[in-house]
């Protein structure tokens, strides 16, 4: 059996505490939320060839998808959860782009499956449905406000969704709920929470536009 010197060994200890962390996904869901939020930024970032580029409209609403989920862990969405999933984010971000994240990869699909899911369904329900698109387009636009430029075209449809739901809501939305501010402001914090958890936001939107676009 060969013998490793002393000083060797202490050399390939030295070399391996110096290579790349490895990660774990966090228990709690805030910190759960953001750790996969910046694996996909960086899985997609890897992916994208120049640097200089935004990533594709497709991952950035990927990345979004994380802090919605947490938002939509209640019966009615909280903002508060999900801008917790964004600020942890920028906080773990360093940390996990310069470990091992590839692995957290298939974890992170396995921990929110709903981030997999190839085809979703609005509800069957009009109102809810209209509510839905309404609440996640605007969920999406008012988080990349400050990237408009780079998706102006995506945005400027989601926009258009809502514009063509305004007078359908404006009529339905007091002969469903009443006129109560707090009671309309309730439901559609329920409706974006139900449109997070319809898989992701992209494809859930691209239903939107296609049916009310």
């Amino acid at each position: 059996m060969m013998r490793i010197a002393p000083a060797a060994a202490t050399a390939a200890l030295l070399l391996s505490a110096c290579g790349p962390k490895a990660l774990t996904l966090p228990e709690q869901s805030i910190d759960r939320a953001a750790t996969c939020g910046v694996v996909a930024a960086t899985q997609a970032r890897a992916a994208t060839p120049d640097i200089q580029q935004p990533l594709p409209f497709t991952a950035q609403l990927g990345i979004l998808h994380y802090a919605l989920i947490v938002g939509a862990e209640g019966e009615e969405f909280s903002a508060d959860a999900a801008a917790a999933v964004n600020q942890r984010m920028s906080e773990l971000q360093e940390e996990i782009t310069g470990g091992e994240w590839q692995p957290l990869v298939p974890a992170c699909a396995n921990a929110f499956p709903a981030t997999q899911r190839t085809e979703v369904t609005l509800p069957a329900d009009t109102f809810e449905a209209q509510l839905a698109c309404d609440e996640l387009g605007d969920f999406i636009s008012t988080a990349l406000q400050s990237q408009e430029a780079e998706y102006a075209s995506q945005l400027g449809d989601y926009r258009d969704v809502a514009r063509n739901l305004d007078e359908s809501l404006g009529a339905t939305m007091p002969a469903r709920v009443g006129m109560d501010l707090e009671a309309q402001q309730k439901v559609r914090r329920t409706a974006l929470a139900e449109a997070a958890k319809l898989g992701p936001p992209v494809a859930v939107m691209r239903q939107c536009v296609e049916r009310y676009g």
